[in-house]
């Protein structure tokens, strides 16, 4: 029998019932409690970006199974009663969508991490406890949550000069398969986070050691890690550019490297998809066609370089500081807001055209890398149209006209003599052993294949003809070799006495 759901089946849930319900609509993957110290470190690292602090505290203790995370930053005013009965710092823990960080005329400007109001909340209801403490002119205020629900708050002093904001949690078991965090995505966070912020020092602290986090020369220094000595250019292109309160930070280099990597952050969160990254490889494809056309590069004729062949080898890094950025989804990893599309196409086609006049020969570097990426691309494709072809023609069947096949279909007793033309064989057919020895008769000098790409080869009747007589495959662009396929356990080439 169906079900009918009544009255009672429909529900009304909290935000915090609703979260502890279905944790990963807000939390994304529960397999750690990741997220939970993002979230509390994005505000922490806000705090820092209003110039408040220099150094951000992260502890987790698996034998207590709890994080911390402190900052430096200005805190919240203790014992600031709300309407509602409740404290500014319990309300910025417990009520969902409570934040100082929706305004861009607000004290964070609207280009915060933290803009949705829901982090700091999502830490608290997915805790067994959660104790904070905040200190400001003097005075420190602590908030304690069992279950996501408030438990007490006591008032005291704070020494002369001491502010910022202390949280400790113990994520609960019931939500993570795992309470502890991804230790090495924290690192990655750790070592990204103080890359885009110059000046910021993070402390992390596992069981007892303690790593520190610092950049030298800041976002370059994500660059240097991953390139190495694979750099194919003198100069990189550096440049950050401010209009307002929006800001794009960036730092480009190209590899000898096939693939293209483009780090991107939003308010210095790390992003996957959006028209941030779009945008950025349009004005990047355009502006190099336009340097290849008017270089002489690229000639009347020639159809403009495609997106692909000009990010090959590409590595960039860049931060994008824009207010009321819009995303999908709690976890910031894709942007949903586009009115910043002109900014980036403005600021990224001023750094290009300067770069290029600095450092033409750079320039012309990446281009040549692009005009043999695209080479190899075409060359690719002739190279599967032939194949396609090719075993098209294998799938009906055919065998060479000129083989004269043997008897047997045991391989290992087989196999075939390739001859120079007709003549010989004819000779060696009327020689052989019919049940076991097989000739294919070769028309005069056949290809060079070394010096020939796959799509050329394929194209030679009698190389074609070998592929087929010895049992070899076409997948991929390439001639495999299948052992069960093979037909022949030898094979010999036969030559006149005046070729030896």
């Amino acid at each position: 029998m169906e079900k009918l759901y009544d009255k009672n089946s429909i529900e009304s849930l909290d935000p915090r019932e609703f979260t502890r319900l279905r944790p990963q609509v807000y939390c994304g993957p529960t397999e750690y409690s990741t997220q939970l110290f993002v979230e509390l470190f994005s505000n922490a690292v806000d705090e820092f970006n209003l110039g408040h602090g220099k150094k951000i505290t992260v502890i987790w203790d698996s034998k207590l199974g709890q994080g911390t995370v402190a900052d430096e930053g200005q805190g919240f005013i203790p014992n600031e009663m709300r309407e509602d009965g409740k404290s500014v710092l319990e309300a910025a823990y417990s009520v969902m969508n409570t934040s100082g960080k929706y305004r861009e005329d607000g004290v964070y400007e609207g280009t915060s991490l933290g803009s949705f109001g829901i982090g700091s909340k999502l830490a608290c209801w997915l805790s067994e406890v959660m104790f904070v403490v905040t200190m400001r002119d003097g005075v420190s205020e602590t908030v304690s949550f069992k279950d996501g629900l408030f438990t007490g708050r006591k008032i005291g002093k704070a020494k002369a000069g001491e502010h910022g904001t202390v949280v400790a949690f113990k994520p609960d078991k019931q939500f993570f398969e795992r309470v502890e965090p991804d230790i090495g995505v924290l690192k990655h966070l750790f070592e990204q986070t103080t890359a885009l912020c110059p000046g910021l020092e993070v402390s992390f602290t596992i069981d007892g050691n303690t790593e520190t986090y610092k950049a030298k020369k800041g976002i370059e220094d994500l660059v240097d890690k991953v390139v190495g000595d694979k750099e194919i250019i003198s100069n990189r292109l550096r440049f950050t550019r401010e209009e307002g309160k929006a800001k794009l930070n960036c730092c480009l280099t190209y590899t000898s490297n096939y693939s293209c990597t483009i780090v991107p952050y939003v308010n210095l969160g790390l992003t996957e998809s959006g028209a941030h990254i779009t945008t950025f490889k349009t004005v990047l494809t355009k502006a190099f066609n336009q340097f290849a056309r008017a270089n002489k590069l690229l000639k009347e004729k020639d159809e403009n370089l495609t997106g692909d062949d000009i990010q090959e080898g590409l590595y960039v890094v860049f931060n994008l500081q824009w207010p009321g950025i819009a995303y999908d989804a709690q976890v910031k990893s894709r942007v949903s807001s586009r009115d910043f599309v002109p900014f980036i196409t403005k600021a990224l086609n001023e750094a290009l055209n300067d770069w290029f006049n600095r450092y033409a020969k750079d320039a012309k570097s990446i281009v040549e890398k692009a005009l043999s990426a695209r080479k190899a691309r075409e060359a690719a494709k002739k190279a599967r149209e032939a194949v396609r072809k090719a075993t098209a023609k294998k799938t009906r069947a055919v065998l060479p006209g000129k083989l004269a096949d043997c008897s047997s279909r045991k391989r290992d007793e087989c196999e075939i003599f390739l001859v120079e033309g007709d003549s010989a064989g004819g000779t060696a057919k009327d020689a052989r052993n019919r049940e076991t020895q097989a000739v294919l008769p070769l028309r005069g000098k056949i290809l060079n294949v070394f010096k020939a790409d796959l799509a050329k080869a394929l194209q030679n009747e009698e190389i074609k003809g070998m592929i087929t007589a010895f049992g070899l495959e076409l997948k991929d662009s390439k001639v495999v070799v299948d052992e069960n396929k093979l037909r022949y356990g030898k094979i010999i080439v036969m030559a006149d006495a005046d070729r030896i």
